[in-house]
C-alpha cells in the first residue's frame, strides 16, 4: 500500500540527507532531451529500462511511475523550465522507509550535445538511507544506460 511522503520543494534537491548525483554527456541537443523528459512521459518506458509504466496526471502537473520490481510513485512536477531543468517530488510511494523524495534533471549545452545531470534526493528511515547509499553503483549504471538509450532514441531519424 502506498504511503504519503513529506512534501518538499526544489531546495530539497540540494539539502536532502541522501543526494545521489550522476552526470553524462550525450550527443542530443538540450531541447529534444527536455521534451523526452517533460513532455513524452509515456516514452520513458522506451529508454529507461527500470520504468515499466509512466503517465502524466493532473493535466501534466504530475506523473504516475511504476518500476520493475513493483515500486510505484505518485509525483508532482516542481519545475519544468525549458530546456534547462525538469524536477519532481514523490507524493506517495510503496517504497518502505521513504519519507521524502525528489529528483532533478539539469540539462546544459555541451558543444552540440547536452550535459545531463540527474540528482536523486531522499530522506527516510536509517535502513532506507543505508540501502539507498548502497544502491548508488546500481543507480549510476541505470542512469548511464538510460541516457545512452535516450541519446540513441533521439538520434534516430
Amino acid at each position: 500500500m502506498a504511503h504519503r511522503l513529506r512534501p518538499v520543494g526544489l531546495d530539497f534537491v540540494e539539502s536532502a540527507p541522501v543526494r545521489l548525483v550522476f552526470a553524462r554527456e550525450i550527443s542530443a541537443a538540450p531541447e529534444p532531451v527536455f521534451r523526452a523528459l517533460a513532455e513524452d512521459v509515456p516514452g520513458w518506458t522506451a529508454w529507461f529500462s527500470a520504468v515499466t509504466s509512466a503517465r502524466s496526471t493532473g493535466e501534466g502537473a504530475g506523473r504516475e511511475i511504476r518500476l520493475r520490481g513493483g515500486t510505484r510513485f505518485e509525483e508532482t512536477i516542481l519545475v519544468a523550465r525549458r530546456p534547462e531543468v525538469y524536477a519532481y517530488r514523490v507524493d506517495a510511494t510503496n517504497a518502505p522507509g521513504a519519507r521524502a523524495l525528489a529528483e532533478e534533471w539539469r540539462l546544459t549545452p555541451a558543444g552540440t550535445g547536452t550535459h545531463v545531470r540527474w540528482t536523486f534526493a531522499a530522506d527516510g528511515t536509517a535502513p532506507f538511507r543505508f540501502v539507498l547509499n548502497r544502491a548508488r553503483p546500481g543507480l549510476g549504471r541505470a542512469f548511464r544506460g538510460a541516457v545512452t538509450a535516450l541519446d540513441r532514441r533521439l538520434s534516430r531519424p
